[in-house]
């Protein structure tokens, strides 16, 4: 996402109009988690307006239609995918095609995630989220999704919430994720040149930084070997997310020193009546 209620004033400027929102974002951040995808398919003209408040380098991980991963579970869908991957198109090779799937996929269904992305655009990367805990505690299950990816040249997503979910909640933005967000374990694991992964902290800051550490050491080594990890930083409220992403980016920085920095957004003049 690129708005929050919580950032105009601060992180972007405020009341900027919709169509500069993005373009505000992408000085704080160079790549957004396309979340509002898996609601409604977006008019082909509003995505163009995306790309043109980015910059090349700028990568948009667009999350696939609910109908698509969720209602039709990656069957019958030949119409659907045709009108997002049209409307999308003006992103280009900018855009990452994330299938997020229900929990209750599970290693039973791998071969319609198979037959499914095959019938993909080979020219845009793939991405695939599971929740069914069998393709974690099952060595065999992991295997037989690694595979599927791997025959795509797909990403397999982790989402981490290990942190998170160490102590209960204290807050009602951390109960709503609580009863929200799947518990699965880390997975540190890449499969391809370019990993995601996506990372669920607290409220309080001190635990965020200290529960993505490992990630920092990850995410470093991944740099060295000549990957290109994309990293969304998350807390249940989010109010700090833009910055907390940025202080990552830093400490990943202080290990591997030859990653370019950020760039640096534009200063936030205060809110007048006049």
């Amino acid at each position: 996402m690129w708005t929050h209620k919580a950032w105009p004033g601060r992180f972007l400027p405020p009341a900027l109009p919709a169509t500069d929102r993005l373009r505000a974002y992408a000085g704080w951040c160079n790549a957004v988690e396309g979340n509002t995808t898996f609601y409604a398919t977006p008019a082909r003209d509003t995505v163009a307006t995306w790309a043109q408040q980015t910059g090349p380098e700028f990568r948009f991980v667009v999350k696939l239609p609910k109908i698509v991963t969720h209602q039709r579970r990656l069957a019958g869908v030949e119409n659907e995918m045709r009108a997002f991957l049209d409307a999308i198109e003006p992103l280009g090779e900018r855009a990452v095609l994330w299938t997020q799937l229900p929990g209750s996929f599970s290693p039973s269904d791998v071969d319609a995630l198979r037959r499914f992305l095959r019938r993909l655009p080979a020219a845009l990367r793939r991405a695939v989220e599971v929740r069914h805990p069998d393709f974690f505690a099952d060595t065999s299950s992991a295997a037989q999704l690694e595979q599927a990816l791997g025959d795509a040249d797909a990403e397999w997503v982790p989402f981490d919430t290990t942190v998170f979910f160490q102590r209960p909640p204290s807050s009602e933005a951390e109960q709503d994720a609580w009863a929200k967000k799947p518990r699965l374990p880390r997975r540190l694991r890449a499969l391809t040149d370019q990993p995601i992964v996506r990372y669920l902290g607290r409220d309080s800051v001190a635990e965020t930084v200290e529960g993505w550490q490992p990630w920092t050491e990850a995410v470093a080594a991944w740099l060295r070997e000549g990957r290109t990890p994309t990293i969304f930083v998350h807390t249940p409220d989010n109010d700090e997310a833009p910055a907390l992403a940025r202080r990552f980016h830093d400490e990943v920085r202080a290990l591997a020193p030859g990653v370019e920095p950020l760039p640096e957004p534009e200063p936030v003049e205060p809110a007048t009546l006049f």
